[in-house]
């Protein structure tokens, strides 16, 4: 049966062509997509280091930024589409250039350069946006949850632990809580992006090369702040992935956490927040109902997110070093869960700034469930030099009594008696006060704890931090914006004429 030689820029050894089925389990121009820009933009920078160190000329390298160019002009209109029988984004756009260049410009594009490297470019390029866009998003939301703080700093309501009342505190310590969670996110994410903003373009398949490349000035052109050296390493390489997958896991347990939250705060049972009707859903069956269904589906996505790392950690664990095709399958999962933590970042904001606490039903539970008997075992150590073992088995018998009564502290008569039968004397205005929620907030006073002072300091200083970290994500763009325009303005250079070793890098 007579064959027909393969088409593939990479066909040169091959008789025949892959099948159909082939081409479609291997092709990944959906995935690409998103990095056209991004691979027309390593492309540039590529060429222009090649013209730079004298591998190409002058005429190659106007010939081929300016189709390189055109392809992204093209692609920008709806005028280039991505073809799956090119398999992936470089080939596409590689094609486009010879097919307008022609092969004599256009083919001298990939000299000292692998799809290996150069997908790695794209991945980087992509990466890097990405974690400042959701450093932005979460960001954001700690400006909320501040917000929320300054207003609250003596809105009492009960602090839980398993579930259960456990002592008060204020629903401004209760945002600075979520504060401090999200700033360790940002941390977190930004480790990921001195990861991710790193130079892999010039290791090549995964030995280097023997062209004299400067792997140094692709760096200044593409904005990273560092080469990452070692060539196999490079190519063999995606933990800048996991890094990014790991912190948006965290990121996303947490807001996983914040969701959790919302869902029970806003039953009937607890009552102590009502969404806005701009965020809340209803039933298609029972008229009364009130969901907080972006709440759940935040809940809910956390396992995408989840699956994202384990499914690369999965991937890497058995690879041998150098490229291996199974690497193709970093980034679906990468993309993926940078949508769903940035769709999440995008609308709790809101939720967040129309949401109505109902402080005095929160007033109202942290004084009827015993969450000061804390204080009162703390008051007894204090004014009655007895062990605290010893106190907290006094106050737990007086709760207990008091439960089987069906009483609370309230019921301040039955309680100083309790107290009388153990030898312990108090008035009631003083026990009143040891047990009153709101001062025990203000009694506080330890670094981190709930009083109103306390608060207020831990506000400024998240402020703080967040002002350095909005800063250095600001300066981080900026530097990726000058780096693409120093490129662009090489290439306006360029096409106007003036040799490569004349131009402004």
């Amino acid at each position: 049966m007579p064959t027909k030689p393969s088409t593939k820029l990479w066909g040169g050894r091959f008789n025949s062509e892959i099948t159909t089925e082939t081409e479609d389990f291997t092709q990944s121009i959906e995935v690409d997509s998103r990095m056209v820009a991004h691979d027309i933009w390593g492309s540039q920078a590529h060429a222009i280091m090649l013209a730079r160190v004298g591998i190409i000329s002058d005429e190659d390298l106007r010939q081929i930024l300016r189709w390189l160019g055109k392809a992204e002009e093209d692609f920008r209109d709806g005028k280039f589409f991505l073809k799956p029988e090119k398999e992936d984004v470089h080939m596409n756009v590689e094609s486009y250039l010879i097919e307008g260049a022609g092969r004599e410009y256009g083919g001298k594009l990939h000299t000292a350069r692998s799809r290996n490297d150069q997908v790695l470019v794209d991945a980087h390029l992509v990466t890097r946006e990405q974690i400042l866009r959701t450093q932005e998003g979460t960001s954001r939301l700690c400006r909320v949850f501040l917000a929320i703080a300054r207003c609250h700093v003596e809105t009492v309501m009960p602090g839980y632990t398993h579930t259960q009342h456990a002592q008060p505190i204020s629903l401004g310590f209760w945002a600075t809580a979520y504060v401090s969670m999200f700033i360790r996110d940002l941390k977190r994410l930004d480790a990921a992006y001195a990861l991710a903003n790193m130079n892999p373009l010039g290791a090549c398949a995964l030995a280097g090369t023997s062209f004299p490349i400067d792997r140094h000035l692709t760096t200044k052109l593409l904005g990273f702040d560092a080469v990452h050296e070692h060539a196999l390493d490079v190519i063999s390489s995606r933990d800048f992935i996991a890094e990014t997958l790991f912190a948006l896991s965290m990121l996303m347990s947490n807001l996983s956490r914040l969701g959790e939250e919302i869902v029970y705060w806003t039953t009937y049972e607890f009552g102590m927040a009502v969404l806005d009707d701009t965020y809340a859903f209803g039933s298609s069956i029972m008229p009364q109902k009130k969901n907080p269904d972006i709440a759940e589906l935040t809940r809910g996505r956390c396992g995408r997110v989840y699956s994202a790392l384990l499914d690369l950690l999965t991937n890497l664990k058995g690879l041998p070093l150098g490229y291996n095709r199974d690497l193709q399958e970093d980034k679906p999962p990468l993309w993926d869960a940078f949508d769903v933590v940035q769709s999440c970042l995008g609308v709790l904001p809101g939720l967040l700034e129309t949401i109505d606490f109902k402080t005095d039903r929160m007033a109202e539970l942290a004084n009827a469930n015993f969450a000061t008997a804390t204080e009162l075992a703390n008051y007894l150590v204090r004014e009655g030099g007895l062990a605290f073992r010893e106190c907290h088995e006094i106050v737990g018998g007086i709760v207990g009594d008091l439960v089987k009564m069906g009483k609370t502290f309230k019921d301040w008569e039955e309680t100083q008696q309790l107290l009388q039968n153990r030898g312990i004397n108090l008035a009631i205005p003083e026990l009143q006060r040891i047990l009153d929620p709101k001062l025990a907030l203000h009694s506080h006073r330890s670094l981190g704890g709930t009083s109103p002072t306390e608060v207020r300091r831990m506000v400024d200083g998240f402020e703080g931090k967040l002002d350095e970290l909005e800063a250095q994500i600001r300066t981080r763009q900026d530097g990726i914006q000058a780096a693409h325009q120093r490129t662009l303005q090489i290439i306006e250079q360029v096409l106007a004429g003036t040799p490569i070793m004349e131009a402004n890098l």
